[in-house]
């Protein structure tokens, strides 16, 4: 998304050829293949490890947090891979967005036109609020020590199933019919 606004944005006579329907299939089979090698990686080296406490996980999913709660040897390697994971998954896709939004602002803010600086950053904003929900909870779970169960439960909720619910109502509040909409029924709920 980040680099789709960036091409919108800072190229835009250049965007059906940079964003063809060819290189958007290869840039899909490539983050698909990536994701696939990840998981395979992460379950590979889970079938290393032995459990010495409890084989119960406190959480809806393994996540690298609750597998080593559970074990107590074994885990240099599932280290080794969440580093790699993070610095590939997280730490790169980060400053990947990060600086092509620098770019599209920078683009943006030559505009001369106040209406369409005001456009440009109406379709930026929907995918950086998504963003930065998704990254924040995602980042403050991983590096926060944790506290108790609860806590990393309520933030792996957060990433992994309150974003993708609210990512269609966000972008879909770019629609001016459904802002009208939902304008409308706030208005109705206000007076009642």
């Amino acid at each position: 998304m980040a680099y789709d606004r960036y091409v919108a944005i800072c190229l835009p006579l250049h965007y059906h050829r940079i964003l063809s329907r060819r290189n958007c299939i290869l840039i899909t089979i490539g983050i698909w293949t990536a994701s696939f090698l990840n998981s395979l990686m992460y379950v590979t080296s889970v079938l290393y490890m032995s459990s010495c406490h409890s084989n119960l996980i406190h959480q809806f999913f393994c996540d690298f947090k609750s597998i080593t709660k559970a074990t107590c040897i074994g885990t240099e390697l599932l280290l080794i891979i969440t580093a790699l994971e993070f610095f590939s998954f997280i730490f790169v896709p980060l400053m990947y967005t990060f600086s092509s939004y620098v770019n599209i602002f920078f683009a943006i803010f030559k505009i001369k036109s106040r209406e369409s600086r005001r456009k440009a950053f109406s379709t930026c904003s929907s995918h950086i609020t998504v963003i930065s929900i998704f990254y924040g909870t995602s980042l403050i779970d991983y590096l926060i020590p944790t506290y108790s169960d609860v806590v990393d439960l309520s933030f792996a909720v957060v990433y992994t199933t309150i974003t993708p619910m609210i990512n269609p109502i966000i972008y879909s509040l770019q629609n001016s019919k459904i802002k009208m909409a939902f304008l409308g029924v706030i208005k109705e709920i206000h007076f009642l």
